[in-house]
């Protein structure tokens, strides 16, 4: 046994050992949870960054499609000034929604392959 010079306090051998034993069992899973949690966070900042990427392609191409409209309602604009009478200002606006609806319908297609595309590799971004 050990005895301790200031109190008397005697600490079996046994009892040390035992300390000793879990203060080592703790540190061994302590480290064991770290390595834990940096590998999830390493999974969560690759899918973080497969969202960003995905999601600054979908802006950019959002912003495409908007300057596309926005452009042609300006040449539908040109197109009506333009016009000789009434007949033709309606047969311009049919053409144009027409076009309008068959790109917006491309468009939502595109733009919801782009998001499903992107969930996917988040998806297998993040696992390990």
């Amino acid at each position: 046994m050990t005895k301790s010079d200031k109190t008397g306090f005697e600490i079996p051998d046994q009892m040390r050992e035992m300390a000793d034993q879990s203060v080592e069992q703790a540190r061994k899973a302590f480290d064991e949870y770290m390595a834990t949690m940096r590998k999830t966070i390493g999974s969560v900042e690759e899918s973080a960054k497969t969202v960003k990427a995905g999601a600054d392609d979908f802006s950019r191409t959002a912003l495409e499609y908007t300057e596309e409209h926005v452009a042609a309602a300006f040449d539908l604009a040109q197109k009506m000034v333009r016009a000789e009478d009434p007949q033709q200002m309606l047969q311009l606006q049919g053409e144009y929604m027409r076009k309008q609806m068959e790109a917006l319908g491309e468009q939502v297609r595109d733009l919801g392959d782009k998001a499903s595309k992107t969930a996917q590799q988040a998806s297998k971004a993040g696992k390990p």
